[in-house]
């Protein structure tokens, strides 16, 4: 009796979570399409908004086949693509790589904490943009220098989280592990690690943002390629149609990387799901 009973109760709710999923997907696509029609109202018929200051859909449009063609910046879109890519990827790839790792011992060893914590402190509030004139002297002015500043932006949010995530750890499991007989090791793999996970993903989502939020000042040292070299390109050439399209293309870039940074998440923790 109770399995008929229960396998009717499931029709309902997965209906229930269809219908919010289209409900979802209406209301974003009714808002693309106003924003859409409210950018050709103000920069076509309306003439709201002077071209010099924000493009209109056709000259977008324009922009994007010009940036497509080898000619302009010295490249095509894709391969300014590919550069602005790689450097946020090796940056954000070198924060995970060392805030989480930090995080986690400053969160777990309370001496590591003591010591660390009051040098990342005084550190911390130092923005990663007023980096870039020592980062030259250091690194000159190669990939080095920009992955430095792209790392630097990442690297807090990435501990930061990792750290609060170690320390919110209901302490009342970590007892009861250890009451059954867990070594450190099993401790952390079985017990802290999992329960932190979401603030340590949390964490990597600001991590991935502050990558494209700063990429285009450090693609300012010595750069002649990727989406920030176009970006200050347009500016001199006072082309605000040039600059609307590397702007959207490192949106759309950031929200594929989250996406895929949403997947990852879900299978390492399927519980969340």
């Amino acid at each position: 009796m109770s399995a008929p009973l229960s396998s009717g109760r499931s029709k309902p709710a997965l209906s229930i979570e269809q219908r919010h999923r289209r409900l979802r997907w209406t209301v974003r696509s009714g808002l693309i399409a106003a924003l859409m029609a409210f950018w050709y109202l103000a920069t076509g018929p309306l003439e709201l908004v002077a071209p010099i200051k924000f493009p209109s859909i056709s000259d977008a449009y324009a922009a994007f086949r010009l940036a497509l063609s080898p000619g302009y910046a010295g490249s095509t879109l894709l391969a300014h693509i590919g550069s602005s890519l790689g450097l946020v990827l090796l940056g954000f790839a070198a924060a995970i790589l060392t805030g989480v790792p930090l995080g986690l011992l400053m969160g777990w060893n309370r001496m590591a904490d003591a010591y660390l914590n009051p040098i990342f402190q005084i550190m911390r509030p130092i923005a990663p943009i007023a980096w870039i004139p020592l980062t030259i002297l250091w690194f000159g002015l190669g990939i080095s220098a920009k992955v430095f500043v792209i790392w630097l932006a990442a690297f807090s949010p990435a501990l930061i989280n990792t750290h609060t995530g170690i320390r919110n750890i209901n302490p009342v499991l970590v007892e009861a592990a250890r009451v059954h007989g867990a070594s450190t090791w099993q401790l952390l793999r079985d017990v802290v690690i999992p329960n932190a996970l979401p603030t340590i993903f949390t964490g990597l989502r600001i991590s991935l943002q502050a990558c494209w939020m700063v990429l285009v000042a450090a693609e300012l040292v010595g750069s002649f390629m990727g989406l920030g070299y176009i970006m200050i390109n347009a500016t001199r050439d006072l082309d605000p149609s040039m600059i609307f399209v590397a702007m959207v293309t490192v949106a759309l870039l950031g929200v594929l990387m989250n996406t895929a940074l949403t997947v990852i998440e879900r299978r390492v923790m399927p519980w969340k799901r």
